[in-house]
């Protein structure tokens, strides 16, 4: 059966509703009103490479099972789907019109699957070790998140490094790294029945005859997604510098003693939250795919744009780390850097 999925997000969230018109089911993106226009007219465009190939291939929409459109947030009847994916920028959700759109979206009690790196208050709400923490200062609007119930919110780790390739339009989006999006499980097992049938579905797409990567894996565990904070901190973060962004590959490797320290800080605290080491990624894979990220992260590259607000997991494992009395001095140089820049692009501006 085709569900119905609302993804908020055009250009990321592309990734994981390609995979979804892969699998038949259709998907309405949320943008803005011009790329709205464009993706209704010319479709979507992802460009991902298959395990042995050495170019990338072109998935274009129109060739998928699915359908896809898109809409302005203002536009977006809320009855029409079965899930959500967050899949902004955390500031995003700022915007007025977003803001009322996830007004519509928690009154409807529709589960939310953020596939942000930011994770969304309400989700960390179900870990009772955070539950009662102030970590409200981590977000550019916490009171975005007041009116969903956290076991209507999941988290998918967002593991693929993709990017709008700057020289092409909206619809289009390059796929860097093709690992899988790891989901944890809902509060309600009618929500979780439905995360394990996209889940099997999207595993079931063959291209060509062959496997497509970028799969949707679904885990009991809360703390799977959070295996990402080791990698944010340790690399995206730190590809901030006091002055022009380094790549992930330097940030890690140009230290890489230093690099294993602050991973393994932050494995340490999400361990300390209730994580099993089996949820984690052991820092040997996690240097070893950043070998190839050879860019900035797209936090450090809208920083360098003039972005006057990013995601801040650096300020968020900070806070989490302080209160539960286990303060790292890397982390807190790495917030203090990129508060630094961020204050630098508000004087500017």
């Amino acid at each position: 059966m085709a569900r119905n999925i609302l993804i908020l997000g055009a250009s990321y969230g592309s990734l994981l509703g390609t995979k979804l018109l892969m699998a038949g089911h259709n998907v309405t993106l949320v943008c803005r009103r011009k790329t709205a226009d464009l993706i209704n007219r010319e479709g979507t465009e992802v460009r991902i490479k298959l395990r042995d190939e050495k170019e990338h291939r072109a998935i274009h929409s129109r060739d998928l099972p699915g359908k896809v459109d898109a809409m302005p947030p203002e536009d977006v009847d809320v009855s029409r789907y079965d899930l959500v994916g967050l899949a902004m920028q955390e500031p995003q959700y700022n915007n007025h019109t977003i803001r009322v759109l996830m007004i519509k979206i928690a009154a409807a009690k529709l589960p939310c699957l953020s596939i942000m790196n930011m994770p969304p208050l309400p989700y960390l709400k179900r870990i009772p070790a955070l539950a009662a923490m102030d970590l409200e200062d981590a977000y550019t609007n916490a009171g975005v998140w007041d009116r969903f119930e956290p076991g209507l919110v999941s988290l998918c780790s967002p593991d693929p490094q993709a990017f709008r390739p700057p020289e092409e339009e909206a619809n289009v989006l390059h796929v860097g790294l093709p690992t899988n999006f790891k989901a944890a499980t809902f509060a309600d097992e009618a929500h979780n029945t439905l995360l394990r049938e996209l889940e099997a579905d999207i595993d079931a797409v063959r291209l060509d005859g062959h496997d497509v990567p970028v799969k949707l894996k679904v885990f009991d565990s809360l703390f799977v997604p959070l295996a990402k904070w080791s990698m944010l901190l340790t690399g995206n973060y730190r590809c901030i510098t006091p002055g022009a962004p380094q790549s992930i590959h330097d940030a890690v490797h140009g230290d890489l003693a230093r690099s294993r320290a602050i991973y393994d800080h932050v494995d340490g605290i999400a361990r300390k939250l209730g994580a099993d080491p089996a949820d984690q990624v052991p820092f040997e894979k996690y240097a070893k795919a950043a070998e190839s990220l050879l860019k900035p992260s797209s936090a450090a590259r809208a920083v360098a744009n003039g972005a006057p607000y990013i995601e801040r997991v650096d300020l968020l494992v900070k806070l989490i780390s302080h209160q539960l009395g286990d303060p790292n001095a890397e982390i807190d140089r790495t917030v203090e850097t990129v508060d630094r820049k961020l204050d630098e692009r508000i004087i500017e501006g």
